[in-house]
């Protein structure tokens, strides 16, 4: 099987654009699953992403760090954000930028949903 060429677009790709020009309700474009993390990229460009999570109660992702600014802001829910050590509680409504270069972790302390936007440029 052969890559695709630049030309030629992913079913993600044409997942994606399928969300251009609509009025989205952000929270139903990802569903909780239990005992995991969902995730569904819907922006992919050089100059950064958007990402959306759903994370069952007690899930989380470990402390890890990259090399672009996030901003993680949460659509329903309650998770604990670490940064560098220091724990922040955020809720519907709210958000943390993660600076790059930075260890930060993530643990639902409830199922939440958020959207994750990462800024390369």
């Amino acid at each position: 099987m052969t890559a695709p060429q630049p030309e030629e677009k992913t079913a993600a790709d044409k997942k994606r654009e399928e969300l251009i020009g609509k009025v989205l309700v952000v929270n139903d474009l990802v569903q909780y699953q239990d005992g995991t993390v969902a995730s569904r990229m819907i922006v992919f460009k050089k100059a950064g992403t958007i990402t959306l999570f759903a994370f069952d109660e007690g899930e989380g992702l470990s402390e890890h760090s990259a090399p672009f600014d996030a901003i993680l802001a949460v659509t329903d829910g309650k998770a604990e954000v670490s940064i560098a050590g220091k724990p922040f509680t955020v809720g519907t409504g709210e958000m943390i930028i993660m600076p790059a270069n930075i260890p930060h972790a993530v643990q639902a302390k409830q199922r939440f949903k958020m959207t994750l936007t990462m800024v390369k440029e």
